[in-house]
């Protein structure tokens, strides 16, 4: 399988940056061939300004400002997020960059009166996120994982009808330990080498 990997942590000597060696090397000796995003170190910009915000929903030339990232999205078959979950949703790099790369009539098409959104990544087959909370699971569930929902959710709806999503989660973050988190990349490891 061709996997992008979204990843977003600032900080290259994270365990989110463990987590994603992990995966990436996972990936790559299961034979599939992946790219890598790493949102800081490419410097992405998450914000999004006027002029682009005008240029939105016009197919001639919306996906300038991003056509690499775009490029990398269509040539995809799998969808990988590694990042930290901050105040329960997904970190603002990440954020801006379903804003500003998950654009209309490349990823949808925007609803008109008379028909819905229609989705245009059918060629995603799978999505899974590795992340960490710093809340328990528990507290995770009472405040509704936000982040969990806009990517297993709505970036969901708009891949392929069979899509199948992953969830891996290492809760109580801010308390871990060195075996919690050995146990977490362990799992991480075995769940995508099954892929």
């Amino acid at each position: 399988m061709r996997v992008l990997v979204i990843f977003s942590h600032p900080a290259s000597d994270s365990f989110s940056a463990a987590l994603c060696k992990t995966a990436v090397d996972t990936l790559t000796a299961a034979g599939h061939e992946t790219r890598l995003t790493d949102l800081y170190e490419q410097g992405f910009d998450p914000v999004m300004h006027a002029g682009e915000w005008r240029r939105y929903a016009d197919p001639a030339v919306n996906r300038d400002p991003v056509a690499d990232h775009v490029d990398d999205l269509l040539w995809a078959e799998a969808l990988l997020f590694i990042y930290p979950t901050w105040w329960y949703g997904l970190p603002a790099m990440l954020k801006g960059y379903l804003d500003r790369v998950w654009i209309p009539h490349v990823t949808f098409d925007i609803p008109t009166e008379t028909s819905g959104t229609r989705p245009r990544m059918q060629h995603i087959r799978k999505i899974a996120v590795v992340t960490t909370c710093g809340a328990s699971w528990l507290i995770s569930k009472l405040v509704g994982e936000p982040g969990r929902k806009t990517v297993l959710r709505g970036i969901r709806l708009l891949c392929h009808p069979l899509c199948r999503v992953r969830y891996l989660a290492h809760y109580k973050m801010d308390t871990s330990t060195a075996e919690s988190r050995a146990r977490y990349l362990a799992k991480v490891k075995r769940s995508l080498a099954s892929w």
